[in-house]
């Protein structure tokens, strides 16, 4: 199959992430719904995703979910070129000082690329959020990330999201996301209540090269019976000099850019 301009690679790619943003198991026909492929297109592209171990089909109710493989994969790339290492005993600090999660990301085609999930009570969980895939536009890391970019980036990406209600407070527009990243950029951080799951919270700032690119970022998370918003606005202080340490350690890093030759763990 010839993948000319994006083609094959390309669709099947989208078809990755759709079935990785979902964050459960999937089945065809909302797959199609949200797809923009034909159907027929689209079920060939599941097919052979599966036949790779790309993605896995429940035998009783047919539904998609992420592979075996592409866990490997996800690994692989956290060892390989990604902000994680870097970021690890910054992000253990912090998680131990304030008993919450931490998270660190990194905006992945308008999606946010989790690279790593810290709970000091929870040792067990160390890289089982490596390589998950989340919405940008309703989460306090994407928000965070998508405040800074340049503005061409920024419309990219913000034409990348779905505007999927997944609760009330869920933003619902670009229109209505623009005026939140300008009061993130007003505040210096992002915040998140609700509006991807029902009861989770949580605060974010964007780790920035000294040039200003958008590397990643980090959040503090938890829910509302564990905590309140205003208690984890409180933690701001906090998370910022986590993230200056995290910025200063990455300046002597450069990381893959789309396009070019991979350059992992080299000097800048």
């Amino acid at each position: 199959m010839s993948d000319g301009g994006d083609g094959t690679v390309g669709k099947a790619l989208s078809v990755l992430d759709l079935v990785a943003a979902q964050e459960r198991p999937i089945r065809f026909a909302e797959l199609h719904r949200m797809s923009a492929l034909p159907k027929a297109t689209l079920y060939r592209l599941a097919q052979t995703l599966v036949s790779q171990n790309m993605l896995v089909q429940d035998p009783e109710t047919g539904a998609y979910s992420l592979g075996v493989r592409l866990v490997r994969l996800a690994h692989a790339a956290w060892r390989q070129a990604s902000l994680a290492p870097v970021a690890r005993p910054f992000l253990d600090q912090l998680s131990a000082e304030t008993g919450l999660t931490v998270f660190l990301a990194q905006m992945d085609y308008g999606y946010v690329l989790y690279l790593d999930r810290r709970n000091a009570r929870d040792a067990a969980a160390t890289f089982s959020d490596a390589g998950k895939v989340g919405p940008a536009y309703c989460t306090a890391l994407g928000k965070a990330m998508l405040a800074y970019l340049p503005e061409d980036e920024l419309e990219q990406a913000l034409g990348q999201q779905s505007y999927y209600r997944f609760t009330p407070t869920t933003l619902g527009s670009a229109a209505v996301l623009r005026q939140a990243l300008e009061r993130t950029r007003a505040r210096g951080y992002a915040r998140e209540r609700e509006e991807h799951e029902p009861g989770a919270i949580a605060v974010a700032m964007p780790v920035r090269a000294a040039d200003g690119r958008v590397l990643g970022a980090v959040s503090i998370s938890g829910t509302t019976v564990q905590t309140d918003i205003r208690r984890l606005e409180g933690l701001v202080p906090r998370l910022r000099q986590t993230v200056d340490r995290v910025s200063r350690e990455a300046s002597h890093w450069e990381f893959p850019v789309e396009g070019e030759t991979e350059r992992e763990g080299r000097a800048v």
